[in-house]
């Protein structure tokens, strides 16, 4: 996934389908700079992740 993309994701009100390593994620916040997104897991919305936005997924 691209940054720009992955932040109207992250704004929308909408829930899209993201997947990180097949698992779906919801997208929290995402940093430009460093080009990686804060998530959470939909199983585990507790546990929350900084990955490389170029490894999540839309589909």
């Amino acid at each position: 996934m691209n940054i720009t993309r992955a932040q109207q994701i992250a704004q929308s009100p909408d829930m899209k389908n993201v997947t990180y390593n097949g698992k779906a994620v919801y997208i929290e916040h995402v940093d430009v700079q460093t080009e990686m997104a804060t998530i959470h897991f939909l199983s585990n919305p507790e546990k929350q992740q900084r990955v490389p936005i170029s490894q999540l997924e839309e589909h």
